[in-house]
């Protein structure tokens, strides 16, 4: 039998030192009890080691460069509105499987992963895993997701999820003990795994022990309608829904898997998240982690978190401070209170224009869709300058690509195109035929307009509308005028799909490392949502329903590149397919990014084991979550 993939604790040592003893049984660990639950210990939660999974997720921190904490503490940090509570289940980052600083996908709450040629997944529970209520976590949680929520018409109208479709077709599931699952595919899925790895996953596993008490197919219907009427919800599955919360941190009463949780409903200001006792991961030493007894996030307005973060009031920060506040946030550093680190961000590019290859005007379509014009645009912006003005030269000037820690990156994706030469740009400009000029020296269209790019922005970020500023100074000397319009995200969404969209700005490709094991669905067109080619996406989305079906070769290549990953059964195969893709990007500047890798600030205040070089992003990422955050202690 052939293994295409597995993600066993042999492996995972290899792969990573802080994996290390993954099958270290608990009873052969020198297991010591959290200080902060000892005076529970006999009343309402059992000793340690009957707490912990028969075979924990043991890391060996030391291997890995950090120190062994001290369990205790807490840390205070600020968000800038109520519902960014949820950030506590993404910076947990507690995943079935979870990649390492090393873009490796390793087994967490799963002891092991098997794929055999990435049709059939096989999932091996830990065994005396718990939830955070004590209950067992066990194959029943996962069946009672795939059969009785994802499969129920009622909860989930649109049916299963596209990581759940290989070939267009659902797995065949089967529940092989009470600690192993299988998935099962016709044909390859290799969706499935990196899945369960995002930020925001899937968790194709419930506390069915609490929301049956929810579900028609288990409960009581009169009082499931009760509870209904009394949330003034329409229906049982309305109520199902709303109690099946296992993201948004709104139902204190969820059990959950993560480090930290949201035990009771304290209003809207401030929330208290408190150790899981119950927490599957310790240390060589016999710590159970996390060594923070609780979290506490405060809701302030965003635009004075810097000033309170500089005043000392939060212990880890990044939300709602950027690059702009470095200066002021190092002045703070001299009182001796915090430091502030500088993790570069994972995305493509930190500002990208992006030309709208669906835009429905038939002369701007045509200009648009010349590979000349996109290159002249790129070749007659001064990145350099831009860099040294909005980030201090911080930044690498550049396409918006993959990033030179992605196993994928050359050189040539970040550079092609991407060097300041006005003689070029403008030599491409004439070769197009857009000679004509008026008397300010704005190139005409070929319809006699004049060569004026609106370049509409979310309204959401001053950064982007100074760099405009900055590449419109540089295009009056190639002949084009542009004129930024702030708008609204939902607004622009709706144009582009409307073709109404000439041109955009936006952050670049959220992940900007990606390994050959992640889906490029951002980097082709197959979501409508995407604003330089939104119709294109509706297209593929729909199954041509709506939208507009791709004519331009490029496009048409992208997604049958993304179709053959879908169906690819080989690390091999998956590098060809993505290198090709890159490629594509490369030379026909789809994108036009402006400098990426800029820094995030990230302040700490008494914390080890924050890391002072790291990756801050989105997917993969979990911002905090890739770096461990459960290893995190206060000094």
């Amino acid at each position: 039998m052939s293994l295409g993939l597995r993600l066993s604790s042999t492996i995972v040592s290899i792969a990573l030192l802080t994996f290390t003893a993954l099958g270290t049984a608990a009873s052969a660990l020198d297991l010591k009890e959290t200080p902060g639950l000892a005076e529970r210990v006999g009343k309402d939660l059992p000793p340690v080691a009957e707490r912990v999974p028969a075979e924990p997720l043991v890391v060996d921190l030391e291997a890995a460069g950090r120190e062994i904490g001290t369990s205790g503490g807490e840390i205070n940090t600020l968000i800038g509105r109520s519902k960014d509570v949820r950030l506590i289940n993404v910076w947990g980052y507690a995943r079935l499987v979870g990649y390492t600083e090393d873009l490796v996908l390793v087994p967490d709450l799963l002891k092991d992963l098997v794929s055999e040629d990435d049709r059939r997944f096989t999932l091996h529970l830990r065994e005396g895993h718990k939830w955070s209520d004590g209950a067992p976590f066990t194959s029943e949680d996962i069946r009672f997701w795939y059969e009785d929520i994802a499969l129920n018409q009622e909860l989930q109208p649109a049916g299963l999820p596209a990581f759940m479709l290989a070939g267009g077709k659902p797995p065949v599931f089967e529940v092989i003990d009470e600690t192993t699952v299988r998935f099962a595919w016709d044909a390859p899925n290799p969706l499935f795994a990196p899945e369960l790895a995002k930020s925001r996953p899937p968790f194709i596993y419930r506390p069915a022990h609490y929301l049956k008490q929810f579900h028609a197919k288990y409960g009581d219907m009169d009082e499931i309608a009760e509870l209904a009427a009394a949330r003034k919800l329409r229906n049982w599955a309305s109520l199902f829904n709303k109690m099946d919360d296992m993201y948004d941190a709104r139902n204190p009463d969820l059990p959950s898997l993560q480090p930290w949780l949201r035990l009771t409903d304290d209003g809207e200001r401030r929330f208290v998240l408190e150790r899981n006792p119950y927490y599957h991961r310790v240390d060589t030493a016999g710590n159970q982690l996390p060594y923070i007894d609780r979290v506490i996030m405060t809701v302030a307005d965003g635009k004075i978190i810097p000033a309170k973060t500089q005043a000392g009031e939060s212990d880890l920060q990044a939300r709602n401070i950027g690059f702009s506040d470095i200066t002021i946030l190092k002045q703070g550093e001299k009182s001796g209170k915090f430091k502030t680190y500088l993790w570069p961000i994972s995305k493509g590019s930190e500002i990208s224009i992006l030309p709208n290859l669906t835009v429905a005007d038939p002369v701007w379509r045509k200009v648009l869709r010349d590979t000349r014009f996109r290159r002249a645009l790129s070749l007659g912006i001064d990145r350099d300058m831009i860099n040294k003005v909005l980030y201090l030269g911080f930044g690498k000037p550049g396409n918006d690509t993959v990033l030179s820690k992605s196993p994928l990156y050359k050189s040539h994706y970040h550079e092609a195109y991407a060097s300041y030469d006005p003689d070029k740009a403008n030599a491409l400009l004439d070769e197009m035929g857009l000679t004509e000029r008026r008397s300010d020296g704005t190139r005409l269209l070929p319809d006699g307009r004049p060569l004026e790019i609106i370049i509409e922005a979310s309204g959401e970020s001053q950064e982007q509308l100074d760099a405009l500023e900055l590449v419109s100074e540089t295009w009056r000397g190639i002949g084009v005028r542009l004129f930024a319009k702030p708008s609204q995200r939902d607004i622009m969404r709706e144009r582009a799909l409307s073709g109404l969209l000439v041109m955009s700005v936006w952050s670049g490709f959220e992940n900007g490392i990606p390994t050959s094991e992640m889906p490029p669905e951002d980097f082709v067109p197959v979501r409508g949502d995407f604003l330089s080619w939104a119709r294109w996406g509706d297209y593929y989305e729909t199954d041509g329903l709506t939208g507009e079906k791709p004519d331009w070769p490029p496009a048409v290549r992208l997604i049958e590149l993304y179709d053959s990953w879908l169906v690819s059964t080989s690390r091999a195969e998956r590098e060809r397919i993505w290198h090709e893709i890159l490629e594509i990007h490369a030379e026909e500047t789809i994108h036009i990014g402006l400098v990426s890798e800029v820094r995030q600030p990230v302040v700490v205040k008494n914390l080890g084991n924050v890391p002072k070089e790291g990756i801050y992003g989105w997917d993969p990422g979990a911002h905090f979550g890739i770096h461990r955050m459960d290893e995190f202690f206060v000094k």
